[in-house]
């Protein structure tokens, strides 16, 4: 039988940040939470277009890390061998702990990015200092000879 191959030091390298980013999930949950919270009560009082684009932007902020910290969970339960034997991290997807990293974490990108089309309020455009023209603005810029 042959021998295992031992875990690459960049791969326990990548394993131990995703172990330290996964150990900060509730944390980052707690914060977009909050986030959440903030812009829905921005929202209940009327704030002003640049308050409600703030918070929007805080929530999405917080959506992504969270999202983040979900997949770094996912790749952590794998393991170390996950990050080189892709059959062996295809083997562990299967796992109840992993599926359950996985749900959470589509799940949270799903809403970061319904959030995106949906949930941060544009600002208006202002109004760039365009050049001059010497034509009116009815004349066309060219003429035919």
């Amino acid at each position: 039988m042959a021998k295992r191959a031992p875990v690459s030091p960049e791969a326990a390298a990548k394993y131990d940040a995703d172990v330290a980013l996964a150990e900060r999930f509730d944390d980052l949950f707690g914060q977009a939470q909050t986030a959440e919270q903030h812009l829905r009560a921005a929202q209940a009082n009327g704030a002003s277009l640049e308050e409600l684009h703030r918070a929007g932007k805080h929530l999405d902020s917080a959506l992504t890390d969270v999202m983040r910290a979900a997949f770094a969970a996912q790749r952590a339960e794998i393991g170390p061998r996950g990050y080189d034997d892709r059959i062996y991290r295809r083997k562990a997807m299967a796992t109840a702990p992993v599926r359950a990293w996985t749900m959470e974490a589509e799940r949270l990108l799903t809403l970061r990015e319904s959030h995106r089309l949906t949930g941060i309020v544009r600002l208006p455009r202002q109004a760039a200092g365009l050049p001059e023209t010497s034509a009116s603005p009815g004349t066309p810029l060219t003429t035919k000879p």
